[in-house]
């Protein structure tokens, strides 16, 4: 199983950027996407669950949309807006089906709900 992030790279404040994380060896009810900001601890961002239910962490709500393609078995996070605070590197992460979790789960923010991290991509917003 490998999640394969992408997508991230340098940008000017007000600009956008997708992230893409494609999952190979097996499909995944829940998919979300964490950043980790330098000097700072791994926050979630987001997640979405195969039906396209989604949630994002209240900070988050506005300027970034998640998606997924289940035929592509990959999981998107368009970021506009952005803002040099958003710098930070941006994993994905995914939930085992069993046992059953839901996209409303209290757990949805937090990381030792996941059991699939992939490796990371760096978004730099310049000022």
């Amino acid at each position: 199983v490998q999640l394969q992030a992408s997508g991230g790279g340098l940008v000017q404040a007000g600009g956008s950027l997708r992230l893409s994380c494609a999952a190979s060896g097996r499909t995944f009810k829940i998919m979300g996407w964490f950043r980790q900001a330098p000097g700072k601890e791994r926050e979630f961002v987001a997640a979405i669950d195969r039906s396209g239910g989604y949630t994002y962490a209240e900070s988050m709500t506005g300027r970034f949309t998640i998606s997924r393609d289940n035929a592509k078995n990959t999981v998107y996070l368009q970021m506009d807006m952005l803002k040099p605070e958003d710098t930070a590197v941006y994993a994905c992460a995914a939930r085992a089906d069993s046992p059953p979790s839901r996209i409303t789960s209290p757990n949805i923010g937090k990381e030792g709900w996941y059991a699939y991290w992939g490796q990371g991509t760096l978004v730099t917003v310049s000022s």
